[in-house]
């Protein structure tokens, strides 16, 4: 019972926070050999031609502003397309995106989901390279440069983005929970890219070679994931880029959150189940074990090894000569009760930075249990149903 406690502990802990301490360390070795890593350099001659392609459904709310956030961003000229696709909106969306010539808009009244819309929309794209973004973010000037500066690397097939949520001093759990786990991430993302790839890019921003772009299946959840991981999965690296990044409010609160985090879960193991060969790590040795240690234990068994740790060691505590067990139940046990007292807080919409973390933590691996149980019982669509978020969002330069 012990090896099994201490194993899955091991487990849990190296899934959350181990896996970054040793990713850090792999950093400071390959800093030390090989030197720190400089961004490329670059002249506008030397920039690729590029479409940015945003799929956009029923946003008609916010839709100008992207329009006129897409219109500035620094490119040079006549090296970047932008094309909206508004398949099945039933909104204003269309009208206000045709008042502007200079993006190609394709519409149709039929909706068949955000992952149809984007392979219709690829069949326009004719230049060396696409770039993804959702309707409702908002990129910084410099994003479209900073993403294709790196394609001089032959090796590289897929560049991500940051994705950035905004905060204020009055944030509540979904905002201040949402912004605390992406920075976590960009940290994990950023030593990820460095020692080989990302593993996977996010829809709020991310880039890949248009030679090498391949369709997913209609019922694919996750498709940004797929679509990346797919050219990985070919021999490419997909570099991170936190200089050009994609700025979002958070969810509108954490049931909001909660919807959106059950269907990236349900993607997830639908993904590991449809990317198996990059468990091969004598052909990814690197990507296998990146993999492997920042998606896929967090997606499958690490949820259940949280329960599995806490009845374990409630039985290990009633052992004699337990007063590690007890210690560490009695720090369990607060843990989890500060997470039920961030949820009676929230609810009460009274802000207790304190109890942000542990509900957040907890909301998250309740979703990625709910989204197994969905995907499994087939009760996930493909068809995104957008979460509802925060209203203002304020771009940072």
């Amino acid at each position: 019972m012990s090896i099994i406690f201490w194993l899955s502990l091991f487990i849990v802990f190296y899934t959350f926070a181990g896996y970054g301490f040793f990713l850090y360390f792999l950093i400071k070795i390959k800093r030390i050999v090989k030197g720190k890593p400089v961004p490329p350099s670059f002249t506008a001659a030397e920039l690729p031609a590029c479409t940015l392609v945003v799929a956009a459904y029923n946003e008609e709310f916010l839709i100008e502003e992207k329009v006129t956030n897409c219109l500035q961003l620094n490119y040079p000229a006549g090296k970047l397309k932008i094309l909206f696709i508004t398949d099945g909106s039933s909104d204003k969306t269309p009208e206000i995106i045709g008042r502007y010539p200079q993006v190609q808009l394709l519409h149709q009244a039929t909706r068949s989901g955000k992952i149809a819309a984007v392979h219709r929309a690829m069949e326009y794209v004719d230049t060396e390279i696409a770039i993804f973004t959702d309707a409702n973010t908002f990129l910084n000037t410099d994003a479209i440069i900073n993403i294709c500066r790196h394609y001089a690397n032959a090796t590289v097939g897929a560049v991500a983005g940051e994705k950035r949520v905004q905060m204020n001093q009055n944030a509540d759990a979904s905002a201040a929970g949402e912004g605390f786990y992406w920075k976590y991430e960009s940290a994990l993302k950023k030593w990820d890219s460095e020692l080989y790839s990302v593993v996977g890019a996010a829809g709020e921003l991310f880039s890949v070679r248009r030679s090498l772009y391949e369709d997913v299946p209609a019922d694919t959840i996750l498709d940004d994931f797929m679509i990346s991981m797919l050219i990985a999965a070919k021999g490419y690296r997909i570099i991170y880029e936190p200089e050009a990044y994609a700025i979002e409010t958070a969810s509108e609160n954490v049931s909001e959150e909660l919807k959106r985090k059950i269907r990236i879960a349900a993607g997830g193991i639908q993904s590991i189940l449809r990317l198996k060969n990059l468990f091969n790590p004598f052909k990814y040795p690197v990507l296998s074990f990146q993999y492997i240690s920042h998606r896929v234990l967090r997606w499958t068994i690490t949820p259940f090894l949280l329960i599995l740790v806490f009845v374990l060691n409630a039985l290990l505590a009633f052992k004699p000569d337990a007063f590690f067990y007890r210690l560490f139940l009695s720090a369990q046990i607060l843990f989890y009760v500060l997470a039920v007292l961030g949820l009676i807080m929230e609810k009460r919409q009274i802000r207790i930075k304190l109890l942000f973390i542990p509900y957040y933590f907890c909301v998250m691996n309740y979703a990625v249990l709910m989204g197994i149980i969905r995907y499994f019982s087939k009760k996930q669509s493909a068809i995104w149903e957008k979460a509802q978020r925060k209203q203002e969002v304020t771009l940072q330069s």
